[in-house]
């Protein structure tokens, strides 16, 4: 019960006497409900930049080109000729006046559309330059100062679980990561860890399960040590990954592509995840990746030349994004996508020497879909903080990471106040990131922020037909109805979401009464079935 809800309740009424279905039902009635656009098929499309994106060969200060010229002698983007820099609009004002690297014409193509924003200065306090680290620190939406966000569990992770509670038991993962042999620490949640799957190396059109060493059937009796928590680790990956291998496959084969894309890793990573999308593959999330930015070596082939590796890493990031949307478009799946780049740190205002740049701080963020407010966020980057005393370091953060998944989490996907904070909180501030969003972010027209974030989730916990009680509970549990029935059917889950029961009930005395004492303490998952509905409610044996 919502907090808001439940003080709007008549102090004429009262819950002395009440059974707990009746003290629900009472509450719902002075419920007040805000309309809001539907949103059940909006996803978030996240790009990983490994190895540190050069931010200032990406884009260019002009406000400052001599000082950024005199920083970089033999890599900085040229003025003139046929490959200087991009304007990105001349319309801006002075010390927001960009000059986009020359390889990204096709972001530059988006954002004339206005389906581009570009954030200045992206970080995080106190910045750790170790690649490792700093990822962890995106990963887990934490900072340099502490990991009281949590160090085993991902923000992702975390939102999902909390947001989309409802759909933890449904067939398909709540995320997809493609483009990296391992399952991102980002997707590690608190109680249900099996919300994504990497499909990375499989075929989506006959996607299967890699875990097939344990053989038949699970083990019945899995013994409680460490032993026994990777056995149950194992099985349980083996039966979830199978179980999402038929809507991953049924989507990849029901969807379709609508354009040629480039030939490129990352544009075959994007072209998965649109097919998967106009198959109507369920998934709220989607990762990719694109490596090879830590450029301290060859960053351009040769002095004043901007072709290098850079140039070939930026082509490929702008021409699969250009591809992805305008796919998205022609298949008028675009109002339900909004994607978003990140690196872990950034590269030094200087170059090093060897045509390359080492190890920085800040870098850019580009935030790209149709409900995107195009334009641009933040002021260019002072290079007069990068002196010798400070290694050349560009260290003022005007955007923390994280303001910009919490306002795309909330105005875009409509998480409320509470679900932003327990993704992650600004401990080093001692702020809420609620407060800290970016302004004009998404169009007003898409942006669910306003009035209406406590009714944007699947399935309001508030307008339930069934109760399940009580909550937390012992061994044994009860399914009340709001209408009379002879018996309920129900689906019982674990946290991964692995089917435990599924059977029908007697309703007797007004409930059915399940006993739970087989089962380990823990958070589980009622899916209960009436007819073409189904309600989820979560309940945690203690």
């Amino acid at each position: 019960m919502k907090r808001r809800n439940f003080i709007k309740l008549s102090a004429s009424a009262t819950a002395i006497g009440l059974t707990p279905f009746q003290l629900q039902a009472a509450l719902k009635s002075f419920m007040t409900f805000v309309e809001c656009p539907d949103i059940s098929n909006r996803k978030l499309v996240i790009i990983n930049l490994s190895g540190a994106n050069d931010g200032l060969n990406t884009i260019i200060p002009l406000d400052q080109y001599d000082m950024y010229s005199n920083l970089r002698p033999t890599i900085k983007v040229p003025i003139s000729g046929a490959n200087k820099y991009i304007n990105l609009d001349t319309t801006l004002p002075d010390n927001q006046q960009i000059g986009l690297n020359p390889a990204l014409t096709g972001l530059k193509s988006l954002y004339d559309k206005g389906w581009l924003r570009i954030l200045q200065s992206v970080g995080y306090p106190s910045q750790n330059k170790s690649h490792f680290k700093s990822a962890d620190i995106y990963l887990t939406g934490n900072d340099g100062n502490s990991l009281l966000n949590g160090d085993d569990t991902g923000w992702m992770g975390r939102f999902m679980e909390l947001f989309y509670e409802d759909l933890i038991v449904e067939t398909y993962p709540l995320a997809v990561e493609i483009g990296s042999n391992n399952t991102s620490l980002g997707f590690h949640a608190e109680e249900a860890h099996g919300l994504a799957i990497n499909i990375s190396g499989q075929d989506p059109a006959g996607y299967y399960s890699v875990i097939n060493g344990l053989g038949g059937l699970p083990p019945l009796n899995i013994p409680d040590s460490d032993y026994g928590d990777q056995l149950r680790f194992l099985t349980n990956t083996d039966a979830i990954t199978n179980t999402y291998a038929q809507s991953i496959s049924n989507a990849f084969n029901s969807g379709k592509n609508s354009i040629t894309y480039p030939d490129s890793d990352l544009s075959n990573q994007l072209k998965t995840v649109a097919r998967l999308i106009s198959g109507d593959l369920g998934t709220k999330v989607y990762m990719v990746r694109i490596s090879g930015f830590d450029t301290h070596n060859k960053q351009v082939e040769t002095a004043g030349d901007i072709l290098g590796t850079h140039h070939t890493l930026l082509s490929n990031l702008s021409g699969s994004i250009e591809a992805f949307i305008n796919d998205l478009n022609n298949q008028n799946l675009s109002d339900d996508v909004v994607g978003v780049t990140f690196s872990e740190f950034g590269r030094k205002a200087a170059e090093n020497g060897n045509l390359g740049t080492d190890h920085g701080e800040i870098a850019p963020m580009f935030v790209f879909g149709k409900p995107v407010s195009g334009g641009v966020s933040g002021t260019n980057p002072d290079l007069k903080e990068a002196v010798s005393t400070n290694n050349y370091q560009l260290k003022t953060v005007q955007y923390d990471y994280r303001q910009t998944f919490a306002t795309l989490l909330q105005n875009f996907l409509g998480a409320d106040n509470a679900i932003i904070d327990s993704t992650f909180f600004n401990h080093t501030l001692n702020e809420s990131f609620n407060n800290l969003k970016v302004e004009n972010l998404i169009k007003g027209s898409y942006d669910v922020s306003t009035g209406c974030t406590a009714l944007t989730n699947n399935v309001s916990s508030d307008n339930k037909n069934w109760l399940v009680y009580p909550n937390p509970c012992h061994d044994t549990v009860y399914i009340s109805g709001i209408n009379i029935a002879e018996s309920v059917s129900y689906k019982f889950y674990n946290a991964s979401g692995i089917l435990l029961i599924d059977r029908t009930d007697e309703i007797i005395n007004g409930k059915a009464t399940i006993n739970l004492g087989p089962y380990s303490d823990g958070v589980y998952f009622f899916q209960i079935l009436a007819g073409s509905k189904k309600e989820v409610h979560k309940v945690i044996k203690i």
